[in-house]
């Protein structure tokens, strides 16, 4: 079955680089974000990994954990971080799954539940585990990315989007199309003028349905 958007995540416990953890563990009462990889020493996935470490003060600015998730081994693993500081600069400091097993990649249904690693297998071969999963500390699903092996993922994306989760989920408003921090927000239709007013205090009105407003402190 899929992973929905507010479906809780499978709570797997998963050996990587940095030891064995279960997810709901890790996860703990912060934001997560997982991200995946069809395998090791792949030349966009390595730009992705150095772009990620690169963004370390960020997510930890955001009370947001970061793991990895590839279906190679943790030997591997330890290797290709080398690579990916010397292609991207920094150190990737958080820990990568070791899903050979491809626990992860079925469990967030990123692959079908007979898929295999056959012998001298390519990265086509698990193509599609290559998704952003970002997690509430509820432990629930809050998006989903999809990417293919020719499309380097932009984690400036990524941040923005855990931006606006973050702050529609303590606010209770939403974010419109491009939206950037600091930027206006939607007061939800399901909320009258009246209350909007009481509770927003001025907002614009574009259209009947469409409201818009200061975004909350």
């Amino acid at each position: 079955m899929a992973l929905r958007i507010n479906d809780e995540i499978p709570n797997l416990t998963v050996k990587t680089d940095q030891g064995e953890f279960a997810l709901h563990d890790w996860v703990g009462d912060n934001w997560a974000i997982i991200f995946s990889h069809p395998k090791d020493f792949t030349p966009v996935c390595t730009t992705e990994f150095g772009a990620v470490a690169r963004l370390d003060a960020e997510w930890k600015k955001r009370g947001t954990k970061v793991l990895g998730v590839s279906v190679d081994g943790v030997d591997e693993h330890v290797r290709w971080k080398k690579d990916i500081e010397k292609a991207g600069g920094v150190a990737p400091e958080f820990p990568i799954v070791a899903d050979d097993g491809l626990d992860i990649s079925k469990a967030f249904d990123m692959l079908p539940a007979d898929a295999y690693l056959p012998d001298g297998r390519t990265p086509n071969d698990s193509a599609t585990v290559r998704a952003v999963f970002v997690i509430g500390p509820d432990k629930q699903l809050k998006l989903s990315m999809t990417y293919p092996m020719t499309v380097g993922r932009n984690f400036s994306e990524v941040l923005r989007a855990l931006d606006a989760l973050q702050l529609t989920t303590g606010k209770g408003v939403a974010t419109p199309a491009d939206w950037q921090v600091g930027q206006d927000v939607v007061i939800p239709a399901t909320l009258s003028d009246e209350d909007a007013k009481a509770k927003f205090g001025e907002f614009e009105t574009v259209l009947p349905y469409l409201r818009m407003t200061k975004s909350p402190q």
